[in-house]
């Protein structure tokens, strides 16, 4: 019965840890990644669609993206899905490919950024003091409902706060690494 509670917080916790890191690749550094398109939409004879889903994007070098579409008459609506996401890109197109340079980053953007970044964090940590919460409100239920000790439940209690400092930690880990690359010139 605790380890069920334990599991399922355990599991929310991931799913924190994973948004927390969707969050993180949806801000930009100076350097191109794919994953900075991962959260585009292409409308795609009338249904939006993942990016990924309709073409290839890659790495071209450092500080561009390339993204063939798998059939050519995407190519504009490719073009003006990347425009219109709130990445702040602006793709160019050779009627095959299209090219998609990162911006230089200013120091005030990756100021803003990495105040974007914190704030993700603060999301995280709160999503994963959520999962704490109902853990203990569950075992805190089973126990006045008799079905486990007062001990039993001091001990899941503990548990779950050692899982919490756990994930908080990453998040932490994670938001470092995110300031580090942001920062870097």
């Amino acid at each position: 019965m605790i380890n069920e509670i334990k599991q399922d917080a355990e599991q929310r916790m991931k799913k924190s840890l994973e948004a927390l890191a969707a969050a993180f690749n949806k801000i930009r550094t100076g350097r191109a990644h794919p994953a900075i398109l991962d959260s585009v939409m292409v409308n795609y004879y009338g249904q939006e669609t993942p990016l990924r889903q309709v073409a290839n994007v890659n790495v071209e070098d450092n500080r561009t993206l390339s993204v063939a579409p798998w059939e050519k008459n995407l190519i504009g609506a490719v073009e003006k899905a990347i425009m219109m996401s709130d990445l702040g890109l602006n793709p160019s197109s050779n009627g095959e490919i299209i090219r998609v340079p990162m911006p230089m980053l200013t120091e005030e953007t990756r100021k803003e950024m990495v105040k974007q970044a914190k704030a993700d964090a603060e999301h995280g940590r709160v999503s994963i003091r959520n999962a704490r919460r109902d853990a203990n409100n569950d075992l805190k239920e089973l126990q006045k409902e008799k079905e486990i000790s007062e001990d039993d439940q001091r001990r899941g209690e503990d548990e779950i706060q050692k899982l919490t400092d756990r994930y908080i930690a990453e998040v932490e880990k994670m938001l470092k690494a995110k300031e580090e690359d942001l920062m870097e010139v």
